[in-house]
């Protein structure tokens, strides 16, 4: 019960790629024989009988079952009275009734094969479940190991991939057993919330939301539930380590998460939750925001330029003497920026002006007269 978007994912990996594992280029990792129904060169006999021979136990090598979508509830459907999904001419549920017992593991990529997705949202006639569900919490492969789950919708493919490759480096009995939480969830790329590691999560704390899908603030506003979401898209990227849907400016709808997507809708309704956290972050992220661009007006000057009092750009927009409020603020801050340690703002006080500084003007140069710009000539004011 699938959309195929997580082969598509798979098949965009890059670190490792698929061809990888089916050219046997990774260092300590057996060549890898996929048999998908996406990519297989066969059909018919030749594409099932792999299947086959696994079941009964006659493969002849350890194999692993990864399912993409949901398992629909056919099982529970009389003898003969039909299907929601088939592989050949049986039954998929069927199929996982058979391979997964003896798999090295069971391995569940993307939402639907994870948490049920879409096809087990409300309503779906077909009573779709994800693979830990249909298999059962006491399920053990026959290496002992409990359905793995990479969620997603699609996944990052390279996170199916990096598991993938991590299991098999230890059965190949090279390092230790990787880590999964209580989900079986890959723990190393699952244990953070998108927001810790958003781009935009400093707006947050600054109290700065955004209006509309693409907008630089925070999104949580805009139905972003990036805070309670575990999912690690914003530092790896869709695809490529590029992209990924809070770098683009879109919210987070929670599609690596258990219930998705009934129990995070309606999209881009702000989270119930963002009501009083994010009116809180208003309040004193107001008063933040506006200490920090105190200091980064004193950030933004040189100790020369503060002696000499002035900036010697063009593009500044007051390059005269700082304000009052603006000495103030320096003062305490650098009292408090270098207690305990040696005052580089004294220091520098006695700092002599350079002689050749602005040799231009010194040189007689009229910086009013007319000059060529980008090949183009600009008038002086007076010309204008």
């Amino acid at each position: 019960m699938s959309c195929d978007g997580c082969s598509v994912a798979f098949a965009g990996a890059g670190n490792p790629a698929m061809e990888q594992f089916q050219w046997g280029t990774l260092p300590g990792i057996p060549k890898v024989i996929l048999h998908h129904p996406m990519f297989s060169e066969h059909s018919g006999d030749a594409f099932t009988d792999p299947y086959r021979q696994a079941a009964a136990g006659n493969l002849g090598a350890p194999y692993i079952v990864v399912l993409e979508g949901s398992v629909p509830d056919d099982q529970a459907l009389p003898s003969g009275g039909g299907y929601f999904a088939a592989m050949g001419t049986e039954r998929a549920s069927e199929w996982l009734v058979r391979l997964a017992p003896g798999a090295l593991a069971s391995v569940a990529i993307g939402t639907c094969a994870t948490w049920g997705g879409i096809p087990a949202a409300a309503g779906n006639i077909t009573g779709s479940m994800s693979l830990m569900d249909y298999l059962g919490g006491g399920y053990r492969s026959s290496w002992g190991i409990p359905v793995i789950n990479v969620p997603g919708c699609a996944p990052v493919g390279d996170n199916f991939t990096e598991t993938l490759t991590a299991l098999l480096s230890w059965a190949n009995g090279i390092g230790n057993p990787p880590l999964f939480d209580e989900l079986g969830r890959p723990a190393w790329m699952f244990d953070e919330t998108v927001h810790r590691h958003c781009p935009k999560a400093g707006y947050y704390e600054e109290g700065v939301f955004a209006h509309e899908p693409g907008d630089n603030q925070c999104l949580v506003e805009i139905g972003c539930w990036g805070p309670v979401v575990q999912c690690n898209i914003v530092e790896r990227g869709a695809q490529n380590h590029m992209g990924g849907c809070m770098v683009a400016g879109g919210a987070c709808i929670g599609c690596t998460m258990p219930g998705f997507p009934d129990k995070y809708a309606p999209f881009y309704k702000a989270p119930p939750g963002s009501a009083i956290s994010g009116g809180i972050s208003k309040v004193y992220g107001g008063a933040i925001r506006r200490l920090r661009r105190m200091s980064m007006k004193t950030g933004n000057r040189e100790p020369m330029w503060d002696n000499a009092d002035e900036i010697p750009s063009a593009f500044a927009a007051a390059k005269g003497p700082r304000s009052g409020t603006d000495r103030f603020a320096a003062y305490f801050y650098k009292k408090l920026q270098y207690n305990g340690t040696v005052h580089h703002g004294k220091r520098y006080k006695k700092q002599p002006l350079p002689k050749s500084r602005d040799i231009l003007t010194q040189k007689g140069v009229d910086h009013s007269q007319s000059v060529d710009v980008l090949r183009e000539k600009a008038a002086p004011r007076e010309e204008i």
